[in-house]
């Protein structure tokens, strides 16, 4: 089989992953059944694709643990894993950690990174003296993990602010993952306010959502292939793509093989095409509305609030 996906620098980490990587979320949907999931992330990882994505919460940890499954047999060597947390408390966020690590049948994974910071209070909860950065230090020194990025879907104002709360405790994040793909370019963009930030501070750089798990298709302004090379076109480290079936994952790996830099003109083209659908945020709903928050659903996988801001209630 092909290996030749070009592969591309995880910010300062020194580690190389695949300029196109496998979202974990729809390895577990009705459509895709154990046995396909697992052939999927194992016919990715033969060709080279080495960067998954996946995330405690997803399916109910059914994602992770087919992941997991299809890991065995010396796959993992060949995988640079991912997964995220929802707990903003250091118990919450550990309990979590320690429930992947035995769905993804690891000791360590090499990325873990906070999943959904959508407000402006995540970075205080996170950040603070019991907060879940605590727990995931604590588990980089345990040997637990090897990385601590963040990640978030809504507003390019909020991860500004994440990055700044970081700053101010002497963090510095290893990634970070945000929408990138042709209509964020023109509304509430991540590619135009956060991205800069990411590149001078030498953080690796997740994109996800390229084709906004189907939305931005029905725009009828770019099609698939063009929302892919969009994507691969920024200065990303990977572009993380929800894989359904091996039709779409081949074609994973026809756009990542066949690669090659946009000019200023085919940018220039596709914007212009995009412009008036992007307007108004219409096909990223998952930056105006709640229907991509799993954590406002589910508040309790958040955790306890951290104990000062309780302790001033009334009683």
């Amino acid at each position: 089989m092909q290996t030749n996906i070009p592969y591309r620098a995880l910010g300062r980490t020194g580690e190389r992953v695949s300029a196109i990587g496998i979202g974990g979320w729809h390895l577990a949907l009705p459509p895709v059944d154990r046995p396909l999931a697992i052939r999927i992330v194992r016919t990715a990882l033969d060709g080279g694709i080495n960067f998954l994505d996946n995330c405690w919460d997803y399916n109910k940890g059914a994602s992770e643990k087919r992941m997991g499954a299809a890991l065995r047999n010396g796959y993992r060597q060949k995988a640079f894993l991912m997964t995220k947390i929802d707990g903003r408390s250091r118990k919450e966020a550990a309990r979590q950690l320690d429930e992947s690590l035995r769905r993804l049948q690891t000791d360590c994974i090499d990325l873990v990174q906070h999943h959904e910071i959508l407000r402006f209070e995540d970075p205080y909860r996170i950040f603070d003296e019991q907060g879940a950065n605590r727990a995931l230090v604590d588990a980089r020194k345990a040997g637990k993990l090897r990385f601590i990025g963040f990640t978030g879907h809504k507003d390019p104002r909020i991860h500004l602010h994440m990055l700044d709360m970081a700053r101010e405790q002497g963090f510095r994040f290893d990634a970070v993952q945000m929408p990138l793909n042709v209509m964020d370019a023109h509304f509430r963009s991540f590619e135009k306010l956060v991205l800069p930030v990411l590149m001078q501070e030498q953080i690796g750089v997740l994109g996800m959502k390229p084709m906004a798990n189907g939305i931005i298709l029905k725009s009828k302004t770019a099609s698939a292939v063009e929302c892919l090379r969009y994507a691969l076109n920024l200065p990303t480290s990977v572009v993380i793509t929800g894989i359904d079936s091996m039709k779409t994952l081949n074609q994973a790996f026809e756009v990542a093989r066949e690669f090659r830099p946009m000019t200023r003109l085919e940018v220039a083209s596709l914007l212009a095409k995009t412009a008036e659908a992007a307007a108004n945020g219409k096909f990223e709903p998952f930056k105006t509305s709640s229907i991509f928050d799993g954590t406002a659903e589910n508040p309790e996988w958040l955790g306890e609030e951290p104990k000062h801001v309780q302790n001033l209630m009334p009683g």
